[in-house]
Parts: structure tokens; sequence; C-alpha cells
């Protein structure tokens, strides 16, 4: 397969939509090949990969089209200038404080459950900003917006899991119950802002969440 949501294309960089269920790069095995970015460069043979997203996340992907594009992308997320966003889904009330609130929880692999990660005093700093967007009591879930200010490797799905509140559908961190109250995990990249390596304009792109 080939299927590619394309939000933008120009001669520097791509934005991709990509769906639940897809590996962002090739893992170990013939039968995780098929991935976003070989999916993409048998369309554009020079993508490369800037940053990931879960396989069981789905939303907006950035992708270089030269090392040098590659370079000066990595080195805005990783010194933060680059604004995420994502939409998740939670197990439970959330308060609606109408105002940003912080997770501030170290991060640090899970060794004995690898891939997993877990929350640890001598782990890597961790912060992710939440805010409620709307309460959804006859579901006992709560839709929540999320802006991750570091890019931990599941960040957003420890850190929530970490106040009591997993995402729905999670099938590496809910519970039996919490999984299967939805069919996917539901957590989605919504939002990139940026300015463009290139020349330095803004850049705004967006992906509306697949699920409510």
């Amino acid at each position: 397969m080939n299927d590619l949501q394309v939000i933008h294309e120009d001669t520097h960089l791509l934005v991709l939509d990509k769906p639940a269920g897809l590996l962002c790069v090739p893992g170990r095995g013939e039968d995780k090949q098929d991935c976003l970015s070989a999916r993409a460069q048998r369309r554009w043979p020079d993508a490369l990969v800037v940053h990931r997203l879960d396989m069981a996340t789905s939303g907006l992907v950035l992708m270089a089209r030269s090392l040098d594009m590659q370079r000066a992308l990595g080195e805005a997320f990783a010194a933060r200038q680059v604004n995420k966003r994502y939409e998740a889904i939670v197990d439970g009330a959330m308060p609606m404080h109408g105002e940003w609130s912080l997770i501030d929880a170290p991060l640090a692999a899970d060794w004995p459950r690898r891939p997993l990660q877990k929350i640890d005093a001598a782990g890597k700093p961790s912060q992710t900003r939440w805010r409620v967007k709307q309460r959804l009591p006859e579901r006992e879930a709560t839709h929540v917006w999320l802006e991750p200010l570091t890019g931990r490797s599941h960040q957003l799905r420890v850190h929530l899991l970490s106040i009591g509140h997993p995402i729905l559908g999670d099938a590496l961190y809910g519970s039996a119950a919490v999984q299967a109250r939805a069919p996917r995990l539901l957590l989605h990249a919504t939002l990139l802002e940026f300015a463009h390596p290139a020349d330095g304009r803004p850049c705004r792109f967006e992906s509306p969440a697949p699920f409510a």
C-alpha cells in the first residue's frame, strides 16, 4: 500500500497525516517494513524523517527533503521552536480550569518491560501541558488538548496515566477495561507550527482528530 494523506508539499519539506496503526519508520522483521517513511520515499525519494509518532498515534508528521532541511528542522525541534498540539480522549473526568495545567514528571525506560516507559525521579526531564476541551460525562471520559514541551518516548501516554487518566484504547498502558473502550488509541497529533527553515515564513498545519 502507498496511501498517503498529504497536508503540505514543497521543495524543502512535507507534512503528512499518518493513520493509526502505521509505523513511522521500519521496524524489525519483514512484517514491519511498511511504514510512513517508506511510503513517502516511494513518492519523494529525497524524503527524510525528522520526528516520529508512536505506531498507535495518528496525525501530523513533518519530513525534510534534504539533509540541510533535516538538520534545521531537527534543531528546531530540539530548541522547542516547533509548537505541537495533540488531542486525546482519556478515562475519567479531568478538572476544567479554563487554563493550561502542567505535568512535570521525569521519564525513564522500564527495562524489564521494554518498550514501556515509567515515571522515574532519575529519568529525563519531561513536561506536558494539558487543558480540557470537553467533558464527556456519558462516556465517563474527557476530551483534552495536549502540548508536549519535551519529546520523550510515550510521554503523553505515561504522563496522563500518572495523573489517573489513561488514554482510551491504550494497549500498552491502559487496563483491559480502558483498552476495551475504544477500537484504537485515542491520541492524534492535530497541530504543527514552526518557522519554515528555507525562508523563515510562519507555517501552521492542522489535522482534525478523527474521533470525538
